[in-house]
């Protein structure tokens, strides 16, 4: 819980920030919310690509923390900082160059203009998701949730700010920038430049962290580079198969209701995101502690920490489920207030209720993925993610929501049918690998620190 609680109060803070840019740029009418649905799965591609490098380093951290090797640590983060550069660069600018053509292939139709606009802002922007997402990752991975949430909590209350300002002609009896979606996008941006400001400071020219990082004289050294992508890869592929989800998803939204329900998904999946905050908390803290209890081979404990985080993750999300079936109608009010919105509002009450089915099942998989992940095993995270994204979702929305009902409710049940599933998978597959753990049929695999420190 020590490293939980912040983390999702940091989480809590930028979801609640997502929240209120929906809600600024839900006055812009729903073409103006599915530009930014159509743009969200290339943003969850630089994630993916970020929170893979640093998933990677700061999954070989913790392990070298538990196992007390500091140069090793200092190692994994040089290099983990020189893939986050090199990534960023290499994602980035085929992006921007060609981000009209891309837009018009998913079928952004008239929403196109507000679509470009707003990505090529958002993509000039990437390199601070690469380096905030790796240099979050790399101080999880050494036991610091607390700067990780100072930073969260500064660049998303900046955004909160930012956000009526940049969007709007006036805020009140204030003037503001009038830049429609695209100041949505340029609030963003520099909130993130804000918290990769702080980030930096931490880890670069800071003395009290456990990691350092030594530029000088640096080259790729092969079993660094095999240990962040044993975890690292599988991971990044793991997040993409989500993104790729995400954008056949939009397709098939477009396919049924045109860009109308692109921006109810959009806004009700930020709304269902709030809800799964505590269970990434709780996977953030499985990743780092269960990483820690691996190196130093004490599976009972890394059982009992896993257990524990799923246990109260279901208590939690049941919660939610409630509150959000409850409340659905007067949280689809508040985002479709505006005159342009409000045809959008039954089709979003019939989202959160219907999608909220699946939140019980979450800490299932989310923190079964976390155990694979903190324990070295990131090709068995990501055979998971497959299986709910690509393998169950895209079929079950496409044959239920597409083929057989038709509608929006047709694809949000083949939703929540393919997470539910997917994570009792990953669930009994992570619990098959505790038990032989335990009983020796299967040995940790750590790093040679040896080879890592020298």
């Amino acid at each position: 819980m020590r490293l939980a609680g912040p983390t999702v109060l940091a989480m809590s803070a930028h979801t609640i920030y997502n929240l209120a840019d929906a809600y600024w740029v839900s006055g812009l009418g729903p073409d103006a919310l599915a530009a930014v649905g159509l743009f969200f799965p290339f943003f969850f591609m630089a994630m993916a690509v970020a929170t893979g490098i640093g998933l990677g380093g700061g999954s070989a951290i913790s392990r070298f923390v538990g196992a007390r090797d500091r140069r090793a640590c200092d190692e994994v983060a040089t290099h983990t900082a020189v893939l986050m550069a090199i990534a960023a660069a290499v994602f980035t600018a085929p992006l921007i160059a060609f981000v009209r053509p891309l837009f018009v292939a998913l079928g952004a139709g008239e929403t196109i203009e507000l679509s470009v606009s707003y990505a090529r802002i958002m993509f000039g922007g990437t390199g601070l998701i690469f380096f905030s997402h790796a240099a979050l990752a790399l101080l999880r991975g050494e036991g610091d949730a607390r700067r990780p949430m100072i930073a969260m909590l500064s660049g998303s209350g900046l955004n909160i700010l930012l956000d009526p300002v940049f969007i709007f002609d006036r805020v009140g009896p204030f003037p503001g920038l009038g830049l429609g979606v695209a100041g949505a996008a340029w609030a963003s941006v520099l909130s993130m430049t804000l918290s990769s400001a702080l980030l930096a400071k931490w880890l670069l020219w800071s003395a009290d962290t456990w990691v350092s990082f030594r530029f000088q004289g640096f080259r790729f050294r092969r079993p660094v580079l095999v240990d962040i992508f044993r975890v690292g890869l599988p991971a990044a592929v793991q997040h993409m198969s989500m993104a790729v989800m995400m954008m056949l998803m939009n397709a098939m939204l477009i396919c049924v209701g045109g860009t109308d329900l692109v921006a109810v998904f959009t806004t009700g999946w930020r709304v269902i995101m709030i809800a799964n905050l505590p269970v990434m908390g709780l996977a953030t803290a499985v990743v780092a502690v269960g990483g820690a209890a691996y190196g130093m081979k004490d599976y009972t404990r890394l059982d009992a920490g896993y257990l524990y985080a799923i246990k109260l993750g279901i208590a939690v999300e049941l919660v939610m489920l409630a509150l959000i079936w409850i409340f659905a109608q007067p949280i689809s009010t508040v985002f479709t207030a505006a005159e342009l919105s409000v045809h959008i509002q039954p089709d979003l009450i019939v989202f959160l209720r219907t999608v909220t089915l699946f939140l019980p099942a979450v800490p299932l998989g989310m923190c079964s993925s976390a155990l694979f992940q903190g324990t070295g095993k990131g090709s068995y995270a990501l055979a998971a993610t497959l299986i709910r994204t690509l393998v169950l979702a895209v079929p079950l929305v496409f044959v239920i929501g597409v083929l057989w009902l038709e509608n929006l409710r047709g694809i949000c049940i083949g939703l929540v049918l393919a997470n539910a599933a997917g994570s009792v998978i990953a669930f009994v597959w992570a619990r098959l690998y505790l038990r032989a753990l335990k009983c020796g049929r299967v040995q940790a695999e750590l790093p040679v620190v040896g080879e890592m420190s020298c």
